[in-house]
């Protein structure tokens, strides 16, 4: 027996990333033309965050989009996983991106540049009211693994703003241009751990390991518990992408007559207690 709801998603989940990406591909040139000029490397950073943004919010909208395509005769389980795989690049390009970072960071400590603070703050700020609004437009929508892959990058701009505004501001009172580089650094550590988190998220995924949130022997105890299961073997549970969860089984029952009662139970179960609606149950009779 196969019970299930596939999940379509429509162009909520598009809109917010393709206005992420016009905006932050915008602002991405005008950082760009304000680092160069003021010779900031956290406003440099900043800005190439800004850009590989833009890719990663237009990588997530192909993804949204395919996402929204139905299940077919060669993707019988739909294209939801092309989100997942968004994640993945995503996830690996910000950690190119902070490596980079911080080579650039330790060249600039060892051979420090001057640095025109009042130029970094002014833009830095405008950045951050910017990452901001993003980050907003990001966060009102479902919290997807793609949906988190753009607003990673995103926040990671956010925190690059911070750290350009603070390093701005403490060079142009101070004329120490150590802290530019500084921060740089501990902005890259923040991101990092977050960007293999993702990474780990959407792996998991694709290995269809059983999520974290969920125990394979309590969802086993819990269905034994229902009445007229005898037993329960076979049990798989995965996600077949962000949102959806997955269930397979095979439930031994004491009176196979009385399968269509016990089903039913058995899904109101595992909707309720584990949010588990995609349920696939071959009944078994017991073995004489």
């Amino acid at each position: 027996m196969h019970d299930h709801v596939h999940h379509r998603r429509g162009s909520g989940h598009l809109r917010p990333l393709v206005w992420g990406l016009v905006i932050t591909f915008v602002f991405a040139l005008v950082e760009a033309v304000g680092g160069w000029l003021s010779g900031s490397l956290a406003l440099l950073g900043d800005a190439g965050h800004m850009a590989t943004d833009s890719l990663s919010l237009g990588l997530g909208a192909v993804a949204a989009l395919l996402a929204q395509r139905p299940a077919d005769r060669a993707m019988s389980f739909g294209w939801g996983r092309a989100e997942v795989l968004a994640a993945i690049v995503n996830a690996v390009f910000m950690i190119l991106i902070v490596i980079g970072i911080c080579v650039a960071a330790v060249g600039r400590l060892r051979n420090p540049q001057p640095v025109a603070g009042g130029t970094v703050m002014l833009i830095a700020l405008i950045g951050l009211a910017v990452n901001l609004l993003v980050a907003w437009t990001l966060h009102r929508g479902e919290q997807t693994l793609n949906i988190r892959g753009a607003l990673l990058h995103v926040m990671g701009d956010l925190l690059g703003s911070v750290a350009a505004l603070i390093s701005g501001a403490v060079i142009y009172f101070t004329g120490w241009t150590p802290v530019d580089p500084l921060l740089s650094l501990l902005i890259c550590l923040l991101i990092l751990f977050s960007s293999l988190r993702l990474l780990r998220d959407a792996v998991d995924v694709l290995m269809e390991r059983v999520p974290r949130e969920l125990s394979l022997p309590v969802v086993s105890d819990t269905m034994v518990d229902v009445d007229g299961v005898r037993s329960v073997h076979d049990l798989h549970i995965w996600r077949l992408d962000s949102s959806t969860i997955s269930l397979s089984a095979h439930i031994v029952v004491d009176d196979l007559r009385a399968w269509p009662a016990v089903l039913e139970r058995l899904r109101e179960t595992l909707i309720v207690r584990f949010d588990i609606e995609h349920i696939t149950l071959q009944p078994e009779p017991i073995h004489p």
